[in-house]
């Protein structure tokens, strides 16, 4: 049976979850190691599903925004 591609999972380089979220890559790494963003290691770097950006994302807005190692408080702004 062939697959047509409807199943298929998005994944996205940490440097374009940074830019996505207007954080540094950095911080996207620090995520990714403290569990709070999954990513699958694919040799040397990381891929990030976009599924779990996106509810990152949301979680982040219903608590009230996520912590930066910029400002360290939170930003009121996600996306």
């Amino acid at each position: 049976m062939a697959n047509s591609g409807a199943n298929r999972t998005t994944f996205l380089t940490v440097a374009e979850v940074a830019e996505m979220v207007r954080v540094s890559r950095m911080t996207v790494y620090r995520w990714i190691h403290t569990g709070e963003l999954p990513a699958v290691r694919f040799g040397r770097s990381f891929r990030v599903p976009q599924q779990a950006v996106e509810t990152f994302m949301e979680q982040a807005e219903l608590a009230g925004g996520y912590i930066t190692e910029d400002d360290e408080h939170r930003s009121g702004t996600v996306g």
